[in-house]
């Protein structure tokens, strides 16, 4: 399971360096790809397998199902572990996320997700007032 929150840089080339804690879960091979909310998720291969069945079982003749699965498997790619323990972030993916130098790598229990550090504290501050109406709405807290 992937939990915590940690601050990277991306280097001129656009790599970045995998957070120690969630290099084991991830293997040295993993796919990244578009994330909701203007983020990247990273999956597990394992994780990815799962999902993507989930996908393909969308109807395809409903429009929002494939205009869903075009967004999310278009802009998925294999990525590897350098001897840095880096990964190349593709442009394409750089610019979705909007990611320019700083980072912040959080996991998210199955998958990790990579965001530019500016939109996540905005992020976070729109979120922190309404997380207990939030919670509400999806849990029977006691």
């Amino acid at each position: 399971m992937f939990i915590g929150e940690f601050e990277h840089h991306l280097d001129t080339k656009g790599r970045m360096i995998v957070p120690a804690k969630f290099r084991e879960d991830l293997g040295a091979s993993f796919v990244i790809t578009r994330g909701l909310d203007q983020c990247l998720f990273v999956y597990p291969h394992k994780e990815w397998k799962k999902l993507e069945n989930k996908l393909q079982e969308l109807p395809f003749t409903k429009k929002d199902a494939r205009a869903f699965t075009r967004f999310f498997f278009s802009g998925a790619t294999e990525c590897d572990l350098d001897k840095q323990n880096r990964i190349n972030i593709p442009a394409v993916l750089r610019k979705h996320a909007q990611l320019e130098k700083e980072c912040v790598v959080i996991g998210v229990s199955s998958r990790v997700e990579i965001w530019d550090k500016h939109i996540w504290e905005s992020y976070v501050d729109a979120s922190a007032d309404s997380f207990g109406e939030i919670a509400e709405g999806l849990f029977d807290m006691e």
